[in-house]
């Protein structure tokens, strides 16, 4: 059946348009860190002239946040992963009682609120001394990304045909030689859709910092963002150089990583 024309250029117009609005917030960020010290507000709807005083206070003042987020997210990636691909190898292809109650337990912790978490966390990161530290919060940050990756990785490795393994045994191959050696590289796409959502939950990350850190030592930028709002309000230009300089990783991750999400995403569905 041959779609209408007018339907078709209907279909795009509405589309355009919610584009346009999706990515006006984005645009108004960019030209509000253009724009003179000042209310924003009082701008020019595209910057002529441009300022970047903006991003040359925020690199002064939140570069060094900026590094500590990279820390703490590419931490958080690699601890996640090193607990998550093997616990996932072992509940998809390993005979292992009680393993869907171990995958309830998972989807469990996933609907456990953060605030419960990074009470609780306080708590014992007040005993154990990892207040305002890197290994604190990327652990924090670990109980979101290990359980997530563990549903996305044992969903693609429960499709990975016995008969590969099966073969790699054959030729002399131990569990973990099996695993290092053939289930691992095969499952690149899964591994990396893992990596770019737990480095954007680690990066986005704000009620473990918040909760977690008291000091100016370790602060990440969502943080920095939010107290520095409260001392200074009237330099929006820096405020919004900030937030452009904190998209920019995300972006540019899901720029380069998007065919690898896409084919690790849908690479379970088919069991």
């Amino acid at each position: 059946m041959k779609r209408a024309p007018g339907r078709g250029r209907l279909s795009t117009i509405v589309g355009v348009v919610l584009l346009a609005l999706m990515l006006f917030p984005v645009y108004w960020m960019v030209n509000a860190s253009l724009q003179p010290t000042g209310n924003t507000l009082r701008g020019d709807w595209f910057p002529f002239h441009p300022d970047f005083s903006g991003y040359a206070t925020a690199l002064r003042d939140q570069g060094r946040n900026l590094v500590t987020s990279l820390v703490v997210a590419l931490g958080s990636v690699a601890l996640s992963l090193g607990l998550a691909a093997p616990a996932a190898y072992a509940l998809a292809q390993l005979r292992i009682r009680g393993t869907n109650l171990v995958l309830l337990g998972i989807l469990v912790t996933q609907m456990v609120p953060g605030i419960v978490v990074a009470n609780a966390l306080y708590s014992a990161y007040s005993d154990l001394g990892l207040l305002n530290s890197y290994v604190g919060l990327i652990l924090a940050d670990s109980t979101a990304g290990v359980p997530f990756a563990i549903i996305i990785l044992r969903a693609f490795m429960r499709n990975i045909p016995r008969e590969i393994i099966e073969a790699a045994h054959l030729d002399g191959a131990g569990r973990l030689r099996v695993f290092r050696s053939v289930v691992l590289p095969v499952s690149r796409n899964a591994l990396i859709t893992a990596a770019v959502f737990t480095f954007l939950f680690t990066w986005s990350d704000f009620l473990f910092a918040l909760t977690l850190t008291t000091t100016e030592t370790v602060r990440p930028i969502t943080l920095g963002i939010y107290q520095y709002i409260g001392a200074h309000t009237n330099q929006w230009n820096a405020i919004m150089a900030t937030t452009v300089m904190a998209s920019v990783p995300a972006a540019v991750l899901l720029v380069v990583a998007q065919r690898y999400v896409a084919a690790g995403a849908t690479g379970g569905a088919v069991t």
